[in-house]
C-alpha cells in the first residue's frame, strides 16, 4: 500500500502528497515553457524567500502558458480527446474529479486522490496513457508532456470554490470563447461525499506567515 503521506520537493515545486486532499493540478506540454525562460524567473526570484519566490514563479507560469506557447497539440479535438479520457479513465479508482479544464497547450484538474494511492502516480498514469494515444494520433515520438507538474491542496471550501471558478474562467481569459458552457474540454463532477476539504495534520494557515490567499483573479495554487 502506499505511504500515506508524502512531502517531495524539486526546485520551486513542491508537492504534498497525500491521499483525501482535493488538489489544483497543473501540468503542460513539454514545448510549451522554454527552460532558459524558467531559469531567468527563478534567477530573478532568488532574493525572495522561497514561499515568495514559488508563488510569484507559478504566476508567471500560469499566465506564459495561457498565451498558447508551442506547438499547442492540445487545441486538436482528437488529441483532447485522449487527454479528456485519460483523465476520466481512473476516476472513481484511483481518484475522483472534481473539475477539469483542457487548454491548447496545459491541463488543470483538480481532483481527489483515493487512500491506497498518491497523486504523483495518478499523474504518471494520466500522462502516460495520454501522452502515447496523443504520440500516435500526431504520428510523433518523444517527449509529449513536461516532466513536472504543479500542485496546490485546497485550504477551505472558499479556496476550493475559487480554485473551480478559476478552472472555468480560464478558456473564456484566454480569448477561446465566450462563456465556459462553449469550451468542450470542461468538466465538472460531484466529489463522493461533497467538497468537504480536509487538511494534513501539519498544516498551518498560509496567512499567519504573510502568505496572501488566492483572489478569483489569481491562479488559485499560488
Amino acid at each position: 500500500m502506499a505511504d500515506d503521506h508524502t512531502m517531495r520537493s524539486r526546485g520551486y515545486l513542491p508537492h504534498y502528497d497525500r491521499p483525501g486532499l482535493i488538489q489544483f493540478v497543473t501540468f503542460r506540454l513539454a514545448d510549451s515553457l522554454p527552460s532558459s525562460t524558467v531559469a531567468e524567473w527563478e534567477a530573478e526570484l532568488a532574493r525572495l524567500s522561497r514561499e515568495e519566490a514559488r508563488q510569484k514563479l507559478q504566476r508567471r507560469i500560469q499566465s506564459f502558458l495561457d498565451t498558447g506557447h508551442g506547438e499547442a497539440h492540445l487545441a486538436r479535438r482528437d488529441v483532447a480527446e485522449v487527454v479528456q479520457n485519460s483523465l476520466r479513465h481512473d476516476a472513481g479508482s484511483i481518484y475522483d474529479l472534481r473539475a477539469w479544464v483542457i487548454m491548447p497547450n496545459h491541463v488543470h484538474v483538480i481532483l481527489r486522490v483515493r487512500h491506497g494511492h498518491t497523486l504523483s502516480k495518478a499523474m504518471q498514469r494520466v500522462k502516460g496513457a495520454s501522452a502515447h494515444g496523443a504520440n500516435r494520433l500526431l504520428g510523433r515520438t518523444g517527449t509529449f508532456w513536461a516532466r513536472e507538474y504543479y500542485d496546490r491542496y485546497a485550504r477551505d471550501t472558499d479556496h476550493l470554490t475559487r480554485a473551480i471558478a478559476y478552472v472555468r474562467a480560464n478558456p473564456v481569459k484566454a480569448g477561446l470563447c465566450a462563456t465556459p458552457e462553449d469550451w468542450p474540454w470542461l468538466g465538472e463532477m460531484d466529489l463522493p461525499g461533497g467538497d468537504e476539504v480536509v487538511l494534513p495534520p501539519t498544516y498551518s494557515d498560509p496567512r499567519s506567515h504573510g502568505e496572501r490567499p488566492a483572489s478569483p483573479g489569481r491562479p488559485p495554487m499560488s
